[in-house]
């Protein structure tokens, strides 16, 4: 298996509910390294940019409303087969639906408040890494 980067964010939902270390320690718990993490708040505009890809799904407004609403945490990681395994990590969209010990089974509250973003492939994850953070800013931490 390749090593891969993935982005995760955490959501203004974990942000303000307080889980930002608990899901820290879930990463680090499952082998990933973290390259990089900040702080961020994102602007309507930003989000829109971010989120670009699902802007004629019906949950967009919705979606860049909710990721404006409050502080979040992008946070660049690498792993053997990051994409998938961090995707198995967090579960499934929809806590409801998600197994149990999964980060949104554990920490999201509803399908739209789901704790947790999760590149969906390669090619987005690098994209999604290069979105928040420079190549300045991604260091070989080993966290």
């Amino acid at each position: 298996m390749a090593i891969e980067k993935t982005l995760c964010i955490l959501k203004p939902d974990a942000v303000k509910a307080g889980n930002i270390g608990n899901i820290i320690a879930h990463i680090q718990k499952e082998g990933f390294k973290i390259q990089a993490m900040k702080l961020a708040r994102l602007s309507d505009r930003s989000a829109g940019k971010f989120y670009e890809v699902h802007k004629e799904r019906p949950f967009y407004g919705s979606l860049v409303e909710f990721m404006s609403s409050g502080a979040c945490v992008p946070i660049a990681l690498e792993k053997e087969n990051a994409i998938a395994e961090w995707r198995r990590v967090i579960g499934a969209t929809d806590p409801a639906e998600a197994a149990d010990g999964t980060i949104r089974k554990l920490y999201a509250t509803s399908k739209g408040e789901n704790a947790v973003h999760g590149s969906d492939s390669v090619e987005n994850g690098l994209r999604e890494i290069a979105f928040f953070f420079t190549e300045a800013e991604i260091a070989e931490l080993g966290l």
